[in-house]
């Protein structure tokens, strides 16, 4: 990329804030776009490119604002490259969603042929979130476990496939920073045992 973004973006940034904009993040009170722009500024300062970065915007639109038809939009209004990225990011289309044992393994083996570009964004996503999860553990403790609907095992679980499923595919440092995180998460939440 060379470092300028079109007006696009700033489209997808304005999509983006009115399709989230009444959301907050887990357990606070952080707005969800904080959690939309920083997946996006890291796979731009990973080289991504700005169908990438927009993909990092709305990659969580599908799954949390309106299934199919937000797809759809997505393709309409940002074109398929965009929409084929937000689609490999998202884990469910539908109302109810699947169990989330269930949801989160057939991510993890999606994520074995997933495009690079897929990758990215997806990898940005995990890497910020356990960045927050981090950070919670540290300022809430045991209590932030209870905001996740796999609890702590499972969430533990999910997010050590993800480091593993992510190494064979993936020569970003967002990976070997994603791994430090849960590996610090993993060691402060006493994960040393079989989960």
């Amino acid at each position: 990329m060379d470092g300028e973004l079109s007006p696009r973006f700033a489209e997808a940034f304005e999509y983006a804030f009115n399709l989230h904009r009444r959301q907050t993040r887990k357990g606070s009170r952080t707005p969800y776009l904080a959690h939309l722009m920083a997946v996006s500024a890291l796979v731009l300062q990973d080289g991504g490119s700005e169908d990438e970065a927009i993909a990092g915007l709305l990659h969580d639109a599908v799954e949390d604002q309106g299934g199919l038809p937000v797809l759809e939009a997505i393709r309409l209004r940002f074109g398929e490259r965009v929409a084929q990225i937000v689609a490999g990011c998202s884990d469910s289309y539908g109302h109810p969603k699947p169990p989330w044992r269930e949801r989160k393994t057939a991510y993890i083996q999606h994520l074995s042929g997933a495009s690079p570009e897929v990758l990215r964004v997806s990898l940005a996503d995990k890497l910020h979130n356990a960045r927050s999860i981090w950070n919670d553990l540290q300022s809430n403790g045991e209590a932030l476990w209870t905001q996740f609907k796999g609890g702590k095992r499972g969430t533990l679980w999910y997010y050590r496939a993800l480091v593993e499923a992510f190494k064979p595919r993936c020569s970003s440092p967002m990976l070997a920073e994603l791994e430090g995180v849960v590996e610090r998460i993993e060691a402060a939440a006493g994960a040393g045992q079989e989960i």
